[in-house]
């Protein structure tokens, strides 16, 4: 049986809510039995409410919205002028309001952003972090009691969004086919009710558990797959996030630009660690092949099938048949690794 609560290690991305209980390799099995929900109420929750809140939305961020209907759920981005990534909106419409669920610590940042952005539009923008909760659910299929974010099909493993084509084709350019399949939900509850929601399912898991499946599936996550210079191409969000035949927004020419006329400068990999060494290199640490320097690494994990493995975004120029070398500088040892390809060179 599952202990008490382990709570993530100083400098982890999902400080406050629960690491593990005590089996993280045996709550990886039970969130793919389905039997296990995971507490993500670290998560930032921003509402935008007006009759203008869908057009609004759909012009400032790369994802078709103004369509959205009361239930459907989308992952959109919001892009610096050059286009690198800056914001990572999971958007669910409940048909009276739009929710945004958002990474750790990045809710105030995007609130004062959007209300940059109102100008005369009927649209009004409340950080409501404080008030309500994200749990993560095993189940792909919208709870119509709750608001319900629904992972990308492309990530799930259910298909492809609708993401349209431009000159240089369309998303599937970039991912052929996903290393495995992420298969949830996120549900935004009343912060009171999270730990009841979360225990309508028999067993207990923490983030841990969630973070090495989606490192499997090579999801990528702000903060961790990204940096300051990150193009969606480079992380397989082209199709997923960005739609490639909607109107213009802050920094769609770059990404067009790219898309159209050339490749990114860096592409997403999956590494197989060496499993002989008993620690997991940092977040940051450098990736080398051939004994160059040629990207960093993004979440590393144990996973309960694969063992230790890890997301990296390299030189789209590195060999991929070449061995990696992972150097941790925390422990000042190199880890031996293998690349599998995630986003196509």
């Amino acid at each position: 049986m599952s202990g008490a609560a382990v709570p993530p290690p100083e400098g982890s991305a999902d400080l406050g809510v629960p690491w593990h209980f005590g089996e993280p390799l045996r709550e990886q099995r039970m969130i793919l039995a389905g039997s296990a929900a995971v507490d993500l109420s670290n998560r930032g929750v921003v509402t935008v409410t007006g009759p203008d809140r869908l057009t609004w939305l759909h012009s400032l961020t790369t994802q078709g919205l103004e369509g959205l209907a009361p239930g459907e759920s989308a992952l959109a981005l919001i892009l610096s002028p050059h286009g690198h990534v800056e914001h990572e909106l999971h958007v669910v419409d409940d048909g009276e309001s739009t929710w945004l669920v958002l990474q750790p610590g990045t809710a105030a940042a995007l609130t004062d952003y959007l209300r940059s952005m109102q100008f005369m539009l009927r649209v009004q923008v409340e950080d409501r972090s404080a008030e309500y909760g994200v749990v993560w659910e095993p189940v792909w299929e919208s709870d119509g009691e709750v608001v319900t974010w629904l992972v990308p099909a492309d990530f799930a493993g259910r298909g492809r969004v609708a993401a349209g084509t431009d000159r240089g084709g369309d998303a599937g350019k970039y991912v052929g086919q996903r290393p495995a399949a992420f298969v949830g939900r996120e549900v935004v509850v009343p912060i009171g009710d999270v730990q009841a929601r979360r225990g309508a399912f028999p067993d207990l898991a923490g983030t841990w558990a969630l973070e090495a499946l989606r490192v499997a599936a090579a999801v990528p996550r702000l903060g961790l797959e990204t940096d300051h210079r990150t193009l969606p191409h480079e992380v397989g969000w082209i199709g997923p996030g960005v739609h490639l035949a909607k109107g213009c927004y802050r920094g769609q020419e770059a990404v067009a630009r790219v898309h159209n006329l050339g490749h990114p400068p860096r592409r997403l990999v999956l590494l197989h660690l060496d499993g002989s060494e008993e620690h997991l290199p940092a977040h940051g640490s450098p990736v080398l092949v051939d004994g160059r320097d040629v990207g960093w690494l993004g979440t590393a994990a144990w996973h309960h099938e694969l063992g230790p493995i890890a997301t990296a975004v390299v030189k789209r120029t590195a060999p991929l048949d070449a061995p990696a070398v992972v150097r941790d500088p925390a422990s000042s040892t190199e880890i031996a690794a293998a690349q599998e390809p995630v986003v196509l060179p």
